[in-house]
């Protein structure tokens, strides 16, 4: 365990130094709990980071890169993980969570590393003995590209809250050499990069070559007679893969706890083919090798092509394999018998990613460990756990059955076993009609044969749970509707959260410091302590704290602003918000019309007092994605025509920050007066944006819809701004006919936006651009934006008035704050453990 001396109660003191890179403010010291700054602390840290300089780096300080000086202090630090990190693995837990997800978007480690172990004003100190500022070192460390949105985010934030709860656990996930792609925007429109995060090495990580095992693909399967009356079969994979482990730490809060992410990096048997290499075919030498390793090379690849669509399967099945022989190995080396596994093992499927867990490790408890049928079954059902996260057909995986049986052909196997099984129970039970066995198939049969990924994870896990209350109500009445029907008690709910070292603590250290100032430091370790915030959000003098406080965060990102864009934005307007993934379902487009909507109201009332508005858009759009990726060119078109027409000067400005990422995200969050979570009412399944703009103060508006619903059940509604249909309403509505046609005649503002749009108002070099958006509205509005449209146009001016008030606006914002506190992915953690994986939490 860390020795004690490393972390002290007291809380920093305000120091000024540089703004970040990255956009922290200057004098933004953390107000945490942090290590001694006696003059041994400071400077025994000082000699080690100069000896990481020196030795593992091979810089002196005279030449060191700001990139070299944060290896070196991250290897320092890495240090001082490693005693906590062997105490949490020296005795055998009796449970262990293993936690399997495709993505770990986990961002920059440093401040997380500083901040848990309490050494941020030690490290700032050490550095700044040296002429180097922390801020500096920071915004030098790459984010970790692994992974795309809130899946990925969540994943990271449970990882760190089991670790800060001492619930030992496992993050398995793939090393992605270059994970999701570099965006930039030519001319408005996204062009795709390798991210290159690993190129100078990754100083967290531990390569384990000793923990590399060998995943197969293709090939055929035998049978054979073990005993009278048994028969074993064997697969033959046509070719293999080695799996090698690379381990980052997760280091808990106050460093009490490590826990471990391995992430598996594919490597081909054999480097090259050297007979081939030496005949002269160099190129083709190591072709084979590219072939195998392109397994981890890309989050993501796009499957819109055969090749990219087995590439996905490939990787699904690369990580899913290597980290369940790995937990058996381990299982095995611990305890002996698997026949325990559901009692020390918890494994946890994050999506339906790695629902090929469920023949795996059947495969591997009937083939390798000579167990009967049924006593593998019982095995995997009471040791896996399955969390959905969408109610989206597209995104509820599918294969066809020819991939599956041509990739893993013995999985294939496995999966008619346990459908047929299933099936028949089925009709033992009276369930015998036709359509009903077809909607509880793990096979699909209307359009081709494909493998339904969701119903087999919901086939092999004790228990399977939606992410919000509404998305799991909707997962009993809809995607798994009569699964559910034939085991009532499956499906729970555990709403998701975040955890508030990051998101708070870290990303917000002002906000952080006027918390520990109102109601203690307590709060650092227990959040439901803001609560107490409550009592002083009408206190004028506090609302002038608060309020300042913003305004430094904003001034910040308006920094990063001109430096990404170009553009300059006033910090004493109202920053308005849109940061996640680009989808049709999460509705850019609907903010992207209201803003049309707007700039033709200004411009047709110059001279009325309209409330100052900086329109703040992020995120990316998957390659294939076309409509999404027009999306984003409107967005960027329109904030070129507004922002260059001297009628809404002041009033209006629209901005698209590129390449959004988690360092990004902890620049524009704590600067958000408000959140736009506008989702299609029924799609979202949860949402996390939104709780970390609320617990930094911004103002939600948004349909009820994912987590918006218990948001506005905890801030209080007349803190949100809550517009449109409710999923029973979206429902409806869809079954009438023409609904959009009749939105649009129904509103003037929406016809006049659309019509400015699909006749080149905002594209006068190719006025049809935008035609396919108007179009597809018109015809196809799959996600209701032109029946919401007018409520939020309402909601949209409702805010207007309410940033007009300040004192109501502060009250409602320091409310939103205070009230955020159930929201912390440590309560949905203690909620897994107890619930569904059945472990003790100290």
């Amino acid at each position: 365990m860390l020795n004690e001396k490393l972390i002290a109660s007291e809380a920093t003191e305000e120091r000024t130094t540089p703004a970040a890179a990255h956009g922290r403010p200057a004098a933004a010291t953390r107000a945490l709990p942090v290590a001694s700054r006696s003059g041994d602390a400071v400077a025994d840290l000082r000699e080690a980071i100069l000896a990481k300089l020196a030795y593992a780096v091979g810089k002196s300080p005279q030449n060191a890169r700001e990139r070299d000086w944060f290896a070196a202090t991250a290897l320092a630090l890495r240090d001082r993980i490693v005693d906590a990190c062997m105490a949490s693995g020296e005795a055998v837990p009796n449970k262990r969570v293993y936690y399997l997800s495709l993505e770990f978007l986990i961002g920059r480690l440093l401040s997380d590393a500083m901040n848990n172990l309490g050494l941020v004003e030690t490290t700032r100190a050490a550095l700044r003995d040296l002429g180097i500022d922390l801020d500096t070192v920071e915004g030098a460390e790459p984010d970790a590209a692994l992974g795309n949105g809130g899946l990925g985010r969540l994943a990271a934030c449970f990882m760190e809250s089991m670790a800060s709860l001492s619930i030992p656990a496992i993050g398995y996930g793939i090393r992605y050499d270059h994970g999701l792609f570099r965006q930039s925007l030519e001319d408005g429109w996204q062009k795709e990069a390798p991210e290159t995060w690993l190129a100078e090495g990754n100083p967290w990580e531990f390569v384990r070559p000793e923990a590399t095992y060998t995943v197969g693909f293709g090939g055929h399967v035998t049978m054979s007679s073990v005993s009278e009356g048994v028969i074993r079969r064997h697969w033959h994979p046509a070719e293999t893969v080695r799996a090698v482990a690379h381990d980052v730490p997760v280091v808990g809060w106050r460093g009490r706890h490590v826990n471990t992410l391995r992430l598996w990096k594919a490597e081909a048997e054999a480097p090259v083919e050297l007979a081939r290499f030496n005949g002269g075919d160099h190129v083709g030498a190591v072709a084979d090798r590219a072939r195998v390793e392109a397994i981890s090379r890309v989050l993501y690849p796009s499957d819109s092509s055969d090749a990219g669509q087995e590439l996905r399967l490939r990787q699904e099945y690369f990580f899913t394999s290597a980290s369940l022989q790995d937990l058996v190995r381990r299982h095995v080396a611990e305890r002996g018998d698997l026949r325990t596994l559901p009692d020390h093992a918890a494994i946890q499927l994050n999506d339906t990613h790695p629902a090929i867990a469920v023949p795996e490790l059947m495969r591997l408890l009937l083939e390798d460990h000579g167990f009967n049928w049924e006593d593998a079954w019982h095995v995997t059902t009471n040791t896996l756990g399955y969390t959905n996260h969408t109610l989206l057909p597209e995104a509820l995986e599918t294969w066809p059955v020819e991939l599956m049986e041509r990739v893993l052909p013995r999985h294939m196997q496995i999966i008619y076993l346990i459908n047929w099984m299933h099936l028949e129970e089925q009709g033992r039970h009276g369930r015998a009609d036709a359509a009903q066995l077809a909607s509880v198939s793990l096979i699909e049969e209307a359009n081709g044969k494909r493998v339904r990924m969701g119903h087999l994870a919901f086939l092999g896990a004790r228990r399977v749970n939606g992410v919000s209350a509404l998305h799991t109500d909707l997962m009993r009445s809809t995607v798994f509707k009569d699964l559910h029907a034939l085991d009532t008690d499956k499906i729970v709910n555990k709403t998701n959260g975040i955890t508030f070292r990051r998101w708070l603590h870290n990303c917000n250290p002002e906000l952080t410091r006027l918390a520990v100032e109102a109601v203690g430091d307590g709060v650092l370790d227990n959040p439901e302590l803001l609560t107490g915030l409550a009592d002083h959000a009408s206190d004028p003098a506090f609302q002038e704290r608060y309020r300042a406080m913003r305004r430094g965060r904003k001034e910040a990102l308006a920094r990063v602003v001109a430096e990404r864009t170009g553009i300059a934005v006033d910090p004493s307007s109202l920053f308005d918000v849109q940061i996640k993934r680009i989808h049709e379902y999460k509705r850019q487009l609907l903010n992207v019309i209201e803003t049309v909507a707007l700039y033709q109201a200004i411009k047709a009332e110059p001279h009325r007092d309209w409330t100052p508005r900086v329109k703040i858009f992020g995120g990316k759009a998957a390659p294939s994605y076309v409509q999404a990726k027009l999306i984003i060119k409107l967005a960027s078109d329109v904030a070129r025509v507004v922002n260059d027409d001297p009628d809404v000067a002041g009033r209006l400005k629209v901005v698209f920050l590129p390449n959004y990422s988690v360092s990004l995200a902890e620049s524009i969050i704590p600067a958000a007066d408000l959140s736009e979570q506008i989702s299609t009412a029924g799609m979202e399944a949860s949402g996390t944006g939104n709780m970390k703009l609320a617990l930094n103060g911004a103002l939600t508006i948004g349909t009820l819809d994912g987590a918006n619903i218990e948001i506005r059940d905890h801030v209080g509604a007349d803190n949100i701004f809550i517009f449109g249909l409710d999923a029973a309403g979206v429902q409806a509505r869809m079954n009438e006919p023409d609904y959009a046609k009749a939105a649009i005649a129904a509103s003037p503002r929406l016809a006049a936006a659309l019509d400015l749009i699909g006749t080149g108002g905002f594209s006068p070099d190719d006025p049809a651009r935008f035609r396919p958006i108007v179009d597809s509205l018109v015809h196809d509005d799959r996600y209701l934006l032109t029946v919401d449209f007018d409520d939020y146009w309402r909601a949209q001016r409702a805010v207007d008035a309410a940033w007009n008030d300040p004192a109501a606006w502060w009250r409602s914002a320091i409310l939103n704050t205070a009230r955020m506190a159930w929201f912390s992915s440590d309560r949905s953690m203690r909620e897994y453990a107890e619930e569904i994986w059945r472990v003790r939490v100290a």
